[in-house]
């Protein structure tokens, strides 16, 4: 049951148009932390911090799960701090554990086509292939809207994305025939565009969940480790390969930071070995015409050392 200061603090996040998806997190990690303590809120000192860590530490929680409770945390007691008025320390005052950071994993032209292969629903084929093609991420795939979509000029408005930020994403031929193709079996007037097709909630939008439990259905059919999240990674290293910029990704998969883009680039091998070899030859064609000229020089020489030595003998 939440606290009156998380009624307060759930507000205060809306107000701020924090995604009804972080909301809910923030709210059940803080929910999670008010039931381990055995102090009130306001005498909740860094003593207390270390030993909710100890306690998801036993847990076998992920140094990245460890990290996120604590920042979210972090943010509540600036809240009380800054915006109640509460006269208190913030207890977290700083995240010391190390996280791994492993790069982004994408599939591979023959494993996308395998995944395909079985995805015939015309719903499924479309939603995932926006992500495919798009870079949408699966919040942003669950809550878009028919009128959101341009198809004249291949176009998608994400509205409300992460971090509250709008930006515009555009269509391959492959995505927006998909997308048709659903539309003309689709037939319900509700405003959401992917809804769910059978139960109950039949007719209803589709939610996060729901969209994650498709692939993980396909997963199995295909035998492929594949996610909502790695469809992503794969339209951004096929991008990378295809000699786009960095910041035209960025702009398309909507990062803040252009360094959370530019872990992509570690991972696009054929375009580092396209830029290794075009680079190497221009290196190549310096050394060659260095050494043609060093030649030119040393024979120039050479012939003018003769010729004095049969200036001399004359």
């Amino acid at each position: 049951m939440e606290t009156t200061e998380l009624i307060h603090y759930r507000r205060a996040l809306k107000r701020k148009n924090y995604s009804a998806h972080t909301v809910k997190n923030y709210i059940s990690i803080l929910e999670h932390f008010i039931r381990e303590l055995t102090v009130p809120l306001c005498e909740v000192t860094a003593k207390q911090i270390e030993l909710y860590t100890d306690h998801l530490l036993r847990k076998r929680r992920t140094p990245k799960t460890i990290t996120c409770h604590l920042q979210t945390i972090r943010l509540f007691f600036d809240y009380l701090i800054n915006e109640v008025g509460r006269r208190m320390v913030n207890p977290v005052t700083r995240i010391s554990l190390r996280l791994p950071k492993p790069l982004p994993r994408h599939l591979k032209d023959a494993q996308v086509g395998r995944l395909f292969a079985f995805i015939t629903d015309l719903r499924d084929r479309a939603m995932f292939m926006l992500m495919l093609r798009c870079g949408l991420r699966v919040e942003e795939v669950a809550h878009l809207t028919v009128d959101a979509v341009d198809y004249q000029r291949r176009q998608i408005f994400v509205f409300n994305g992460k971090g509250g930020k709008d930006r515009v994403v555009y269509m391959s031929e492959d995505a927006r025939s998909a997308l048709l193709a659903y539309l003309e079996k689709r037939s319900s007037k509700v405003k959401g565009l992917f809804l769910v097709q059978k139960g109950p909630m039949r007719g209803e939008p589709l939610s996060v969940r729901g969209i994650q439990k498709r692939i993980e259905y396909y997963a199995r059919k295909s035998s492929l480790d594949v996610s909502c999240h790695r469809l992503r990674h794969t339209m951004a290293t096929q991008l990378l390969n295809a000699n786009a910029d960095l910041v035209t990704i960025q702009d398309l998969l909507g990062h803040g930071q252009i360094t959370t883009t530019q872990r992509y680039s570690r991972i696009a091998n054929i375009k580092v070995q396209r830029d290794y070899y075009k680079a190497m030859e221009v290196v190549l064609q310096r050394t060659q015409t260095q050494e043609e000229d060093d030649d030119d020089g040393e024979e120039t020489y050479m012939r003018k050392m003769n010729n004095g030595k049969m200036g001399i003998t004359n």
